[in-house]
């Protein structure tokens, strides 16, 4: 082969790949919209209802692996921040049988609401979400700070969440004079 022969496959599975991700990718929210989520113990919760405080919200399926890794993680940063402000919902895709989601979110002791999205009208009104995971943090004032399509890097979630959070305790303190 030549050369030239295989650039031109490169360059065609480059444009192929890339026009694939744009077809895929969520179209990229300003602004969280405004949607409620019925969780699986059947509690309400509004997207307008939550605003003055971070949100993330995580867009997940049973059968996929990257999800299911990611989940102690979320776990975690919410027993740690979810006290302080945070809130995460999880929702569970349209083609995911709610017995599934059930049994995987006792199984691994989900601790954040999780919420089915039988009808699909929160993949839809968060961009069409078609890939799992694709996660969504929202700040206080109901912007879209980070959109994540994959695993999410923790670290980098925890510190945009930390600092959105209200500062506490953050008076200098006073030295005693000699």
């Amino acid at each position: 082969m030549k050369i030239k022969d295989i650039l031109i496959i490169v360059f065609a599975l480059a444009l192929v790949g890339g026009l694939a991700l744009l077809w895929l990718a969520p179209a990229g929210l300003q602004t969280v919209p405004d949607i409620s989520f019925t969780t699986l113990d059947g509690t309400e919760l509004d997207t307008s209802e939550l605003k003055g405080r971070p949100l993330l919200v995580n867009f997940w399926a049973t059968t996929c692996p990257g999800c299911v890794k990611e989940m102690p993680h979320l776990a975690e940063l919410y027993r740690e921040l979810n006290p302080k402000g945070l809130e995460i919902i999880g929702v569970a895709m349209a083609y995911d049988p709610p017995n599934q989601v059930i049994a995987l979110t006792k199984a691994r002791k989900i601790p954040y609401p999780i919420a089915l999205d039988i009808r699909n009208e929160a993949a839809k009104a968060f961009g069409d979400i078609r890939l799992t995971p694709t996660s969504f943090l929202i700040a206080p004032d109901g912007r879209v700070v980070h959109q994540k399509i994959g695993e999410l890097d923790m670290d980098k979630v925890r510190a945009l969440v930390i600092d959105m959070l209200p500062k506490t305790g953050s008076l200098p303190v006073q030295l005693a004079a000699d």
